[in-house]
Formats: C-alpha cells, sequence, structure tokens
C-alpha cells in the first residue's frame, strides 16, 4: 500500500503555531509507518513519545539514528498485565517491558508504561503482590540498562491499577507520568497537579469518555495545569487523536 505524504499538508499551518516546550506523541500518526511519522512530527518538535505499539511497535532502533530529537517509549500495552495472577502472563508481560527498556537504553529514552490490572474485586489484593514483584524485577532492569521509567495513572475503570493520587506510594521509588484526560476521568486531576509528576500526557475529554481530543475540546482547565507543568520541570507529550488536534492544541496552549 502507497501512502501519501503527510508532511506537506500541515507545513503551513504548523509555521503559523509559534514553538512550545511541548513534545507530541506518534499516537495522532499511528495509521502511519513508523519511519513516516518520524519525518512528519521531527519537523514540529524537538520532543517525540513513540507508541510503541501496531505500526509504531519498534523492531529496529536503528530507525531513529537520523533524528535529533528527544525520544520518550511509550512500551507496548496490549494484552500487557504486570499485575496479572496469571503468572506467566505476569512474566511474559515483564519480559515485554525489559525488551522495551533494551530499545530504549540505545536511543537514550526514557519509558512510560501501564501499571496493571485486575479481574475481579476479589483478587486486588493478589494483584498489588504481582504488581510489587513486577516492579522489582523492573526496576533491577531499568538499573541494568541506566535508564529511567514512568508509570502512567489510568483512566476511571475500577481493574486499573493506579488511578488517583493514594496510589502513588504503591509505584515505589519510581516516578509517574500525569496523564491529564485519565486524571479528569477519575475527577482527581487538581490532586494530581499538587504532586511531583515527571512527565505528563496531555490531551482533553468532557470527563466520561477517554477520547484523547484537543486541547479546549473537553472540560479540563488547563491553566492551572501548565502551572503545575512549569513547576515540576516535567517533559510533556500532547496524546492527542490526530495531527489537526495537536496543532490546535498548541495554538490554546500558547494563548494561556
Amino acid at each position: 500500500m502507497n501512502f501519501i505524504p503527510i508532511s506537506a499538508h500541515f507545513s503551513y499551518l504548523a509555521s503559523q503555531v509559534p514553538p512550545m516546550e511541548l513534545g507530541i506523541s506518534s499516537y495522532c500518526l499511528i495509521g502511519r509507518p513508523l519511519a513516516e511519522t518520524l519525518d512528519t512530527l521531527s519537523e514540529i518538535t524537538d520532543l517525540i513519545e513513540v507508541m510503541d505499539e501496531g505500526p509504531h511497535l519498534i523492531t529496529d532502533p536503528a530507525v531513529f539514528e537520523s533524528y535529533s530529537q528527544d525520544f520518550v517509549i511509550h512500551a507496548p500495552y496490549h494484552g500487557m498485565n504486570i499485575a496479572s495472577l496469571f503468572e506467566g502472563i505476569r512474566r511474559a508481560s515483564v519480559e515485554v517491558m525489559i525488551d522495551c527498556f533494551a530499545i530504549a537504553a540505545e536511543i537514550g529514552a526514557p519509558v512510560v508504561m501501564h501499571p496493571g490490572y485486575h479481574a475481579w474485586n476479589t483478587e486486588k489484593e493478589a494483584a498489588d503482590r504481582q504488581f510489587r514483584i513486577s516492579l522489582h524485577q523492573l526496576q533491577e532492569s531499568a538499573a541494568d540498562h541506566s535508564l529511567t521509567f514512568w508509570f502512567e495513572n489510568m483512566g476511571e475503570l475500577n481493574y486499573f491499577h493506579f488511578r488517583t493520587p493514594d496510589d502513588i506510594p504503591s509505584l515505589g521509588d519510581s516516578g509517574f507520568c500525569l496523564d491529564c484526560g485519565h486524571a479528569n476521568l477519575n475527577r482527581c486531576l487538581p490532586a494530581f497537579l499538587d504532586t511531583d509528576f515527571s512527565h505528563m500526557h496531555i490531551h482533553d475529554n468532557d470527563g466520561r469518555r477517554d477520547t484523547h481530543n484537543a486541547v479546549g475540546e473537553g472540560t479540563i482547565d488547563f491553566r492551572p495545569v501548565m502551572t503545575a507543568l512549569e513547576r515540576t520541570g516535567a517533559t510533556a507529550v500532547l496524546e492527542v487523536k490526530d495531527l489537526e488536534g495537536v496543532l490546535r492544541s498548541r495554538e490554546v496552549l500558547d494563548r494561556l
């Protein structure tokens, strides 16, 4: 299948947007090949978070060699559960994360990952124990690879681990990525903004569905978000569902 280059479609619009210290997640172009996505995003940002999934699954770190940008890697998450009560699934999920660490270490990138989930409320305590085992193994591997990894706070479904600031102590010494949209779904974004997060995912929603809308197209007030980002000095990326929305988000945030 031949893909039509998309850089030209957005070159004029991007040139009208003042530069900001915000990166962009490859999620906005997840339907395009990774190399084409990197070409497009490298024209408009110095920080790219690669969604290591689907068409953007990283099979060879050499794909990054021609770019001067900084990168963050979002580890695979579909089918992954580092808190699974099925030990084979837990071990396999940790192995996938460690494989991601190896690639990230080659390009000097930190890694964002999901913290796992449980299927039934009665399993939460056991799943927490499984998570702690995985956490220890991941911390050992991260030290071996000399890299940093962060857990992302999850959406509103009860079976997810790490949904509110009350869950931060369970992460141990690991930092975390504050996902603004997920925090909005759990009605706890203001509380999260008072914490010391290391990285941020920026997108909007209506407080009911995880739609990854452009900034200004949901119910989040981004003025305190940007104040908290400045306070912490954390890195941040726009994790919006399409490139047009990314560019609109940059325009809105620049006016705040």
